[in-house]
Parts: structure tokens; C-alpha cells; sequence
């Protein structure tokens, strides 16, 4: 009787140790893994990597950069894409993924365009990466054909690599060659649609010259131009017009 009661003691005993133990540890654990805290992830969109990596430092967060792209007009190093997104709740230590924007530009391979038309040649330099920049006209039967590309006024061929972004002067032919096409009014449009209404019209832009501060050269317009627009007035196909611009 004595040893069942002696067993039963013991019995307890462990039961009472196990339980504590059992506490102990998930108080420890709690406390560990900070159970019930989270952190809202901050939004790094547009940052530069060193200013992320100090920001999550402060967050107490962890990162890896899981890709890089590339995309002309932001700037380079800056966040693209994080993951766990912005104001998403994490623990404490938690890794978040970063796309950033490439430092080097990188190269495509230019695309065979002698012999297309402009419309077509235009298309092919969008789908790799490029721009399309002045379009220079000679004497040619071909209207809108093209017989060349320029890169920073120099001659280039098919399969060059250049870089991603770069505009791509055409040369093409007039088609006009003798005759008088009438001169269009330029005053007031932006570059872009200048160069759109030239090359409809089988003419091609000539110098541009700005006027004063110009903060942003998309948005200025042009307030002259040479040959001059009058009423009635003509010109040969493919003649250069010089256009001054001012914002």
C-alpha cells in the first residue's frame, strides 16, 4: 500500500515536471519568435538598393535581390518590384525579394529594315527595343522606303548590336523627286507631331533648335519654322524644314 502511494507521488511528480517544462519551453518560444508581433513592410518602390537595404535594416528585415531588369527612364539600381509587397504584415527577420533596375544598358541586334516600308520599319525597331528617330529623305522612286539607317548621324548595318533605347535615324526615299508638294504648317505642334506630319508629307526634318530653359522637350512646341508657312505656298519633296522650338 505504501509503495502504491510512493508510486503515485512520483507519478505526480513527473507530471507536474513535464507540464512545467512544457511551459517553460513555449514561453521561451514565444518569446523567441516574438509570437502575435508582426511588421508592416514598408514600400521600397523607387528606391535605390542602398536606401532599401538600410530601411529594412531598420525594419529589422532581411532581403535578396531575386532579378534584375531593365527599363529606360528609371533610374538605375532603383526598386522595381518587391515581394511580400507593401504594408504586408511579416515577422521580424523575414526575407523580402527585390527586383531591381539594371545599371547597364543592354545591347540588341538591329533589325534588317533596307527595302520595308516606313510604317513597317517603325514596327520592327519597336519590337526589339528601339526608336525610330529623323527621317531623311533622298531622290528615290521608293516613297517611303527605306535605303539606310544612322545612328548619331554615322551610317550603321543589319545585326549591329546597339544599345536598348537608342533612336534610329531613317533614310528613305522621296518618291517626289521634281515635284511640289504643299507646304505644311508646323506652328505650335511638339516635335513628335511635327516629325509625324513630315513624314506623311514626304519631307524631312532639318535642324531644331530650342529657345530658352526647356524643362521638358517633349512638351515644347514650335514657334518657327524655315521655309516659313504661307498660304498656297509649296515645296520639293523630301527638302529638310528647320524648326525652333520654346516651352
Amino acid at each position: 500500500m505504501h509503495f502504491l502511494k510512493t508510486l503515485g507521488a512520483h507519478f505526480v511528480v513527473i507530471l507536474l515536471t513535464i507540464a512545467g517544462l512544457f511551459t517553460l519551453v513555449s514561453f521561451l518560444l514565444n518569446g523567441y519568435t516574438r509570437h502575435g508581433e508582426y511588421l508592416s513592410v514598408p514600400d521600397l518602390s523607387g528606391l535605390q538598393i542602398d536606401d532599401a537595404i538600410h530601411l529594412l535594416t531598420e525594419k529589422k528585415l532581411r532581403y535578396a535581390i531575386s532579378d534584375s531588369l531593365y527599363f529606360e527612364g528609371k533610374p538605375k539600381l532603383s526598386i522595381l518590384e518587391q515581394n511580400p509587397a507593401a504594408k504586408s504584415k511579416v515577422k521580424e527577420g523575414r526575407v523580402i525579394y527585390l527586383t531591381i533596375n539594371s545599371n547597364s544598358v543592354p545591347t540588341v541586334v538591329l533589325p534588317n529594315l533596307l527595302d520595308v516600308s516606313l510604317r513597317q520599319a517603325e514596327a520592327m525597331l519597336s519590337a526589339v527595343g528601339l526608336k525610330m528617330g529623323k527621317l531623311i529623305y533622298k531622290p528615290d522612286i521608293a516613297k517611303d522606303v527605306v535605303l539606310g539607317m544612322q545612328l548619331y548621324n554615322a551610317n550603321i548595318n543589319a545585326g549591329q548590336k546597339i544599345s536598348k533605347g537608342s533612336t534610329v535615324d531613317l533614310v528613305l526615299g522621296n518618291g517626289l523627286e521634281g515635284e511640289s508638294i504643299p507646304l505644311p504648317n508646323l506652328i505650335g505642334l511638339t516635335l513628335q507631331e511635327a516629325n509625324n506630319l513630315l513624314a506623311s508629307s514626304s519631307l524631312s526634318l532639318g535642324s531644331v533648335v530650342y529657345l530658352g530653359v526647356i524643362a521638358d522637350s517633349s512638351a515644347a512646341t514650335i514657334y518657327k519654322q524655315n521655309p516659313s508657312f504661307a498660304e498656297g505656298a509649296t515645296i520639293n519633296g523630301g527638302q529638310p524644314i528647320d524648326l525652333f522650338l520654346k516651352q
